[in-house]
């Protein structure tokens, strides 16, 4: 699974980029703000293309200090055109995300978030999606996620969604 750990560096970096330009990571932690990685895997069988709309379930894993929060959700295209055809899906989100109360089991991350897409795959696919959001504990930026399939063919584009709650 070397493709899904490329994909996790490579979303991080932003993520990393920022939390060293506004200090260290421990004065943002106490300050509300969390950096880490969302790791979300699409359910098999559960992607419903439509051309101009596209959804699939996700399961999610956010890993910081130690623990973990695991959600669950959904992701896909709201508006845009989509001819892709994928069999296993990875998405990396790079996540930060200011609130008052980031502590495991608080579910912070747990909200709606919007933004532009873009996928292209022939055998092994690659794609980005620029994602902003509110949860309703917290304002979240998920600025840059990288994701990776494989068994794939096709390409996407257009507006992406995420939406995700606490799976307990």
């Amino acid at each position: 699974m070397k493709f899904q750990q490329i994909i996790k560096s490579l979303a991080l970096a932003p993520v990393l980029l920022v939390a060293v330009s506004g200090g260290s990571a421990v004065a943002a932690e106490t300050a509300g703000l969390q950096v880490g990685v969302i790791n979300c895997t699409v359910v098999p069988g559960s992607r419903v293309n439509l051309l101009i709309r596209s959804t699939a379930d996700v399961e999610c894993t956010w890993e910081y200090g130690g623990a973990k929060e695991r959600y669950k959700g959904e992701t896909g295209i709201a508006l845009g055109l989509d001819l892709s055809f994928k069999d296993n899906e990875s998405i990396a989100f790079g996540v930060i995300a200011a609130s008052a109360d980031v502590t495991p089991g608080k579910y912070a991350l747990a909200g709606k978030y919007v933004g532009g897409t873009a996928d292209a795959a022939l055998g092994v696919g690659v794609g980005a999606k620029v994602l902003i959001g509110a949860g309703h504990k917290n304002i979240s930026l998920q600025p840059l996620a990288l994701s990776g399939s494989s068994g794939s063919v096709g390409a996407s584009a257009g507006i992406g969604f995420l939406y995700i709650e606490a799976a307990k």
